[in-house]
């Protein structure tokens, strides 16, 4: 693994310490800032009270760690789960216990610090380090954590969170002296938006364009989960661990109280609600709630515009004709046909997961769905902000990058039974659909019918989520593919001014190398009037570790690095090739007994190298390099 392996964000506050590395160029560059709004469960919650733990050495005592310290998950998981849990209902914490986000770039850093444990949780303590080595201001770096198990309004609510990021971009404007760039990772995505639609209410119309573009230059979205995630829909019926040694049930009982448990649900691309900014300005009240309504593309297409139902639930058989009682049409749908007494298969999909006919349906056979149906509709449907659970349009930005990683398996739906256990046990995964390479298949290999994409997620997401930024494209797209890691340009593959169509997915006809990694750029050949969109996809870039790839990292710097340079003459900048940027980027050519890339690297020892590949560094400055991709 190379030394450049660092978190990519850096990438946008470099920008700012540019002057100091490279003297030569000129611009408004050292006047950005970065701000990082992190994903779920990536920001560390401290303990706000004392909790004496019986038959544990150890107590939670004000500002103690909580997420994540596993040394008191291993010895007092009963203690830990009353700081981690909150109220299904009303959101608050537990009457022995709250916990309260970190603030501060540590939040963000590791997550449970330690000499074995801080390795296994870092987040973002590499790039951090970084940026601290090569002079870049303190100041140009802020992280906006938040406590990543509230509701939208939730966290407005109790921490004025929103409130609180307005007057960070606002500082940040009065400290640097320019906008800032946004990155958002994963969950992250959705606080944002969420912001932009909260900020519409609290600035005039005619204010809200012009307040935008003085204090965000870009956005990034990466990872973004546009129409929602599949895995939310395993962890809320049997659990999902987050890699800790807990059980299932355990990391189930603790999800479901959680108020963003729903903000990830999957839902239906043809569903939406009424403007209630228009709504609110023309007269309306702040409290009205939404109208939920489907186009008739829902009703004709079987799977809400996914590749198949995300969920497939045996239930007990029920003798009479009202098995259901809350959903009878459901009921009288989906059990047509059955035969009293024997197991029925019921199947929902995304817009019955979202909207809460899911919830009602197996009301009877689970405590768990009253709650979250309880959740869906008074912090999600009745939110008078807005609805998450519906498409997002491009928001009204200058600059929007959407990234992520396609080519992986991914879940896109699960096929449940009753497990004979108590709860939260009830609920076993009897089989899981994937897709993969463009086609859908079962845990056991079977090949299944659907509507598979024609490519893969990123492991967590599914590809029609993620890829519903392709949407914010403009008319016209040029489309460019090169191999993620270095290359000579030999290998770049261009289509230009491909025709568009809003609500259709672009399929670039290219080729590709079994053994190579990819990048696929598609950028705005025609944009609408003042903006610009382009959507990145990087092959085999898995969700959570996509801010650790160098190859993304490279290309931010050198989309940065062109965005602000008064010389630049292309809207993005050049794929033509890409050689090493910095020392980090040479290593040695066993094969050729040199330095690989010897027209940028040579062989140039410094005392402390501990292997060929340490000595290998650049000829000449980053600053000379780089004038290559104005």
């Amino acid at each position: 693994m190379r030394r450049g392996h660092v978190g990519f964000v850096v990438t946008f506050i470099l920008l700012a310490a540019a002057g100091n590395l490279c003297g030569e160029f000129a611009g408004d560059y050292s006047k950005l800032s970065g701000i990082i709004i992190p994903g779920f469960a990536s920001t560390q919650l401290r303990a706000w009270s004392i909790l004496d733990c019986p038959y544990s050495p150890l107590d939670f005592n004000p500002l103690d760690l909580v997420w994540l310290d596993t040394t008191k998950l291993l010895s007092a998981v009963n203690c830990w789960l009353k700081c981690m849990m909150l109220d299904p209902y009303n959101q608050t914490d537990h009457r022995e216990c709250k916990s309260r986000p970190d603030s501060g770039l540590s939040a963000i850093t590791e997550l449970d610090p330690g000499y074995i444990t801080g390795p296994l949780s870092s987040v973002w303590k590499e790039w951090i380090k970084w940026c601290i080595e090569f002079g870049i201001e303190a100041n140009a770096i802020i992280a906006v954590p938040y406590d990543w198990r509230l509701s939208p309004s939730k966290l407005e609510e109790r921490d004025l969170y929103f409130h609180k990021l307005k007057l960070t971009f606002e500082t940040a404007l009065k400290l640097r002296g320019g906008p800032s760039i946004v990155f958002a990772h994963s969950l992250g995505n959705n606080v944002f938006r969420y912001f932009l639609e909260w900020l519409k209410l609290e600035i005039a119309p005619k204010e809200y364009g012009r307040w935008l573009d003085d204090h965000i230059h870009a956005y990034f979205a990466v990872g973004a989960p546009l129409l929602g995630a599949i895995e939310t829909v395993k962890a809320t019926l049997s659990g999902s661990t987050f890699g800790l040694p807990v059980s299932e049930g355990t990391a189930r009982l603790m999800f479901n109280t959680f108020g963003s448990s729903i903000w990830m649900l999957p839902f239906s691309k043809y569903c939406t609600t009424d403007n209630v900014y228009r709504r609110h300005f023309s007269g309306g009240n702040r409290k009205y709630h939404h109208a939920y309504h489907c186009d008739e593309h829902e009703l004709k297409s079987k799977y809400s515009g996914w590749p198949t139902n995300i969920i497939n639930i045996e239930v007990p058989s029920i003798r009479g004709n009202e098995v259901y009682p809350s959903v009878v049409e459901t009921a009288q749908t989906n059990l047509s046909g059955m035969e009293c007494g024997f197991p029925t298969q019921l199947s929902f999909s995304a817009r019955e997961v979202s909207d809460g006919t899911f919830f009602k349906a197996i009301k009877n056979y689970d405590p768990d769905s009253e709650r979250l149906f309880h959740l869906l509709k008074k912090s999600y449907h009745d939110d008078p902000i807005l609805n998450p659970l519906t498409p997002w349009e491009r928001p009204p930005l200058k600059n929007i990058f959407c990234i992520y990683g396609v080519d992986s398996k991914t879940e896109v739906g699960y096929y449940f039974a009753p497990s004979g256990k108590p709860y939260p046990d009830n609920w076993i995964i009897t089989d899981v659909i994937y897709e993969i390479e463009g086609s859908l298949y079962s845990r056991s290999g079977n090949l299944v019918e659907g509507n598979p994409g024609a490519t893969s997620g990123d492991e967590t997401v599914p590809y029609n989520s993620l890829s519903w930024c392709k949407n914010w494209l403009g008319p016209k797209v040029n489309i460019t593919r090169t191999p993620q890691s270095e290359h000579d340009g030999s290998d770049v593959q261009v289509h230009h001014n491909i025709e568009h169509q809003h609500g259709e997915d672009i399929i670039p006809n290219m080729t590709k190398l079994p053994t190579m990694k990819y990048i696929t750029y598609y950028e705005d050949s025609e944009s609408f009037p003042g903006t610009r969109t382009a959507v990145w996809e990087l092959d085999k870039a898995n969700h959570r570790n996509i801010v650790r790839s160098p190859a993304l990292m490279r290309e931010l710097w050198l989309e940065m690095w062109h965005d602000i340079h008064p010389d630049k003459k292309s809207n993005f900048v050049t794929k033509a090739k890409r050689g090493p940027l910095r020392d980090e980027d040479c290593y040695w050519d066993y094969g050729k007994a040199r330095c690989a890339w010897s027209e940028h690297c040579e062989y140039r020892y410094v005392f402390g190298d501990v292997h060929l590949g340490q000595s290998c560094r650049l000829k000449s400055s980053t600053s000379h390099l780089l004038s290559h991709y104005v």
